[in-house]
């Protein structure tokens, strides 16, 4: 058998794997035990927070871009305008276990009515457990004896979001394209809807301006 040596003048191969290669590599041997840690943590989570969820309840919102917003997602709190539309206090939405976003703002009628119905649906159910148990008086809002009863009787909600959110089905059917949809240039289409969008406070303003002639003009 005929051996060849490699081409070139070039160095013989003679790597070098010994230097300090215990810095350069991360184990991870206790992913088990670490599995295990986080399971005993949201137990003992769940016992402590007994009989109330562990999860609050947080709003539906879109994901960001054209590339995620078909999706709905949980956020991060209500807006002040969908506590306020459901007769919640921001104050008191806290002790009810709901998330409060201040920043976030409502951008769509749809969207508001959405979380509006969640928070009135999450009150229906709603327990509240009196302060003092022992008080003959009864805070209005507060369950009485047969509500909490039947309330220790049914298992503790340990899911991360309180009613959780399901993806919308929303198919389209197949059908025909029409002759008007098959003439029309959908860049045209686009572009006078953004020129509408754009120039509608000038036009707004200049119809204005010219009923305002004309009433002068009539006076006179």
């Amino acid at each position: 058998v005929e051996r060849r040596m490699v081409k070139h003048n070039n160095i013989i191969p003679n790597a070098h794997f010994r230097k300090d290669w215990q810095r350069y590599i991360k184990t991870w041997f206790d992913q088990p035990a670490k599995k295990a840690a986080r399971r005993a943590a949201r137990e003992a989570k769940a016992t402590k927070l007994a009989p109330r969820p562990i999860g609050k309840l947080r709003p539906v919102v879109r994901g960001q871009t054209i590339r995620y917003n078909l999706r709905v997602k949980a956020g991060r709190g209500f807006t002040i305008d969908e506590l306020k539309a459901a007769g919640i206090n921001k104050r008191e939405a806290l002790g009810l276990g709901i998330a409060v976003d201040h920043r976030r703002k409502n951008r769509s009628e749809e969207g508001l009515k959405v979380n509006v119905e969640r928070l009135k649906l999450y009150k229906s159910k709603l327990v509240v457990y009196p302060r003092k148990p022992t008080s003959k008086k009864q805070k209005a809002g507060d369950a009485d004896k047969k509500q909490i009863k039947a309330m220790e009787a049914q298992e503790q909600n340990t899911l991360k979001t309180v009613l959780p959110i399901k993806q919308p089905a929303e198919r389209i059917k197949a059908r025909k394209i029409q002759d008007g949809e098959k003439k029309a240039t959908v860049t045209a289409v686009l572009r006078k809807a953004l020129t509408d969008q754009k120039r509608a406070g000038a036009r707004a303003k200049a119809a204005a301006d010219k009923a305002e002639a004309s009433k002068g003009k009539k006076k006179k």
